[in-house]
């Protein structure tokens, strides 16, 4: 678990991440075609659109658990070709969804190493065993790195509440995303208390130069966190640009195609 690097601006910097040319077919459904979008390190780009637009599917191509049938995925600048999310994650991409991925038996510092634990000499240095004091040591420093108040790491999955199983999702990603951290809907099942924690840690991300991908139905949240907006509608791109003075009416236009870009007001 490495501290990330303060670096420059996304203005300033070359894209972590290139989506080039990716199209996508389950049968004769059209989920993407031809999509390209760049993301820079300590950007935020939500992405947005109406419900079978092909956000998650775009996601899915990223994160590897899908593979394009056209076009192909850069990071910072050479094509990796990513035969599963295990191939994403060591390329420095995390991805938190909808749907949490969490153990409720395991404990929060294991949930958080979960295929990635310590483990120490065992008696007779035979047999390694896991070093549970030194996972819970370092999800505990993390934690407070990232100003995130929840039970002891020792503390079971099973007995935090649903916002709170969210947070050690999002907080493993961004403990362990050193380049880009992909969510998914991060906050659609939490209440107001803990989705200000899934945004604070947005923006800590964003102070810490990683690159992350947001996925939300709540505009007010997109327009909170994000530098930039893509905009999918039926598998197409059909915006991509800054957020500027964009408001949520803007951004529904654009999904509903009443409106083609921000501030076209015809």
């Amino acid at each position: 678990m490495t501290a990330t690097v303060e670096m420059a601006g996304p203005e300033d910097a070359p894209p972590v991440l290139e989506v080039r040319g990716v199209s996508k077919h389950f049968g004769a459904v059209r989920a993407l075609h031809e999509v390209s979008l760049e993301l820079r390190r300590g950007e935020v780009v939500g992405l947005v659109g109406d419900n079978g637009a092909g956000k998650s599917t775009l996601v899915n191509v990223i994160s590897g658990a899908l593979r394009p049938d056209r076009g192909e995925i850069a990071l910072d600048g050479l094509t990796h070709a990513f035969e599963t999310p295990s191939h994403a994650r060591a390329a420095g991409i995390e991805t938190v969804y909808q749907f949490l991925s969490i153990i409720p038996t395991l404990d929060i510092a294991e949930n958080v190493f979960l295929n990635r634990e310590h483990y120490r000499p065992g008696p007779l240095g035979r047999i390694r065993v896991m070093d549970k004091a030194r996972m819970r040591r370092e999800v505990s420093e993390g934690f407070e790195q990232l100003g995130l108040s929840l039970p002891a790491p020792s503390t079971k999955v099973a007995a935090l509440s649903g916002g709170q199983r969210q947070a050690v999702a999002i907080a493993r990603a961004v403990l362990w995303g050193q380049k880009i951290v992909l969510l998914d809907e991060p906050a659609a099942a939490l209440g107001v208390k803990q989705t200000e924690i899934v945004l604070q840690f947005v923006e800590r991300l964003k102070r810490q130069s990683v690159g992350v991908i947001f996925i939300s139905h709540n505009m007010q949240h997109v327009l909170r966190v994000s530098d930039r907006i893509v905009v999918l509608r039926l598998g197409e791109k059909v915006y991509d640009g800054p957020k500027g003075s964009a408001t949520a009416s803007d951004i529904v236009a654009m999904i509903t195609g009443v409106r083609f870009s921000i501030g076209d007001q015809t």
